[in-house]
């Protein structure tokens, strides 16, 4: 292979190999690789602004036996700190969203052995009714596939129920790396591979608006993080065309404090700065289909997600009002609407708020001033 030509294949929007991806990753210089992903990024996403959104990360319940090797959030049946947020909690948390500006709650949970369907459909129908306003960016694949075995429906059945009760769009949590040799070592729990990938793939078939996700830099090799991103780029190829499909993705590195990956398998984050914003790079180089290419400052920090602006990130995420699951395996940043567009403009760009649609909106009148800590 010819740096060369899949400089020029990058470019062009071609679809790169597994074999190529990973070629560019070993042989490019990082200058070069910044070069071209921000080429890119400029083509996409011509306005040039840095986005990003005000919301809360709330969850439903932290009951889970899907038994992930990495989460530090979970609890089995019947621990003493097992719960499912009742309404009263549900209304106080999404009454400070709206008060300091946000507009939408991401909603997840654990693999909660009762709660199915109907269970879900009932949560989303009062939220709605009690917050019409409210955008409902909820659930993930893993918990979807969860929800069907539960209630022995299939996806389409449960995603239709669940678009009507409220749904508005749905995350990309449950991702991991998308090869079943890694998911039996660090979720072996949850949905395989092709079920994560068969129900986003229903989920655009209904005009479900969706984000991927990717958590490296613990089991896998570089060739499965490559494997992982073809998928990716498969699924969203065969989107119907009037659907948006995977609207946006979020590579995002393995956090290891105290978790069992690293406590009994003594597997520890290696991550460098510079890998991960190669990876941030050859994402936007080899999904030229999804526009939206997000930097995980919660897991690299406010100076490396900066310079991964610079090499095809266009997106700063969240400034996570509050967030739970990846904060307890050591994830230790935090922003608030202030530092949050200070940091996008020290990187030479100007912030601009959107929505999860990332359709711009105004600033509230209200701004977060400070990170609640739960």
């Amino acid at each position: 292979m010819q740096l060369s030509e899949l400089y020029a294949k990058a470019l062009n929007f071609e679809f790169l190999s597994v074999e190529e991806g990973v070629f560019l990753f070993e042989n490019t210089p990082l200058t070069d690789l910044m070069h071209i992903a921000n080429t890119l990024r400029e083509k996409q996403v011509p306005h040039g602004k840095v986005t990003w959104i005000i919301d809360r990360n709330m969850n439903t319940t932290n009951v889970c036996v899907a038994n992930c090797k990495f989460c530090n959030f979970y609890r089995i049946p019947g621990h003493a700190d097992a719960y499912i947020t009742d309404i009263e909690t549900y209304k106080r948390k999404i009454d400070e969203t709206f008060k300091y500006g946000g507009e939408q709650l991401l909603l997840q949970g654990g693999h909660h052995p009762e709660l199915g369907l109907e269970y879900y459909v009932d949560l989303f129908r009062q939220l709605k009714q009690l917050y019409p306003n409210l955008k409902l960016h909820t659930l993930g694949p893993p918990e979807v596939a969860h929800i069907c075995k539960v209630s022995k429906v299939s996806h389409r059945e449960a995603l239709i129920a669940l678009k009507e009760a409220g749904m508005d769009s749905m995350p990309g949590p449950g991702a991991e790396i998308l090869v079943d040799r890694v998911r039996r070592l660090i979720s072996k729990g949850k949905c395989g591979s092709q079920e994560w990938l068969d129900i986003m793939h229903e989920a655009h078939k209904i005009g479900l608006t969706t984000t991927a996700t990717m958590m490296f830099g613990h089991v896998e090799t570089l060739t499965e993080r490559f494997e992982h991103l073809v998928k990716i780029r498969d699924v969203q190829a065969r989107k119907p065309a009037d659907a948006k499909g995977f609207i946006a993705f979020i590579p995002w590195t393995f956090q290891d404090v105290d978790t069992l990956l690293t406590r009994i398998r003594g597997v520890h984050n290696l991550t460098t700065p510079e890998e991960y914003i190669r990876m941030i790079a050859l994402s936007r180089i080899m999904l030229p289909n999804v526009k939206n290419i997000q930097a995980s400052w919660l897991t690299v920090g406010k100076e490396v997600a900066q310079i991964c602006l610079q090499a095809g990130a266009n997106d700063w995420g969240s400034i996570m009002i509050e967030e739970n699951v990846v904060s307890a395996a050591g994830a230790p940043h935090r922003f608030t609407s202030k530092s949050i567009q200070a940091a996008i403009r020290e990187a030479g760009f100007e912030p601009q708020l959107r929505n999860q649609q990332y359709e711009f909106r105004q600033m509230p009148q209200v701004m977060v001033e400070q990170v609640i800590n739960y």
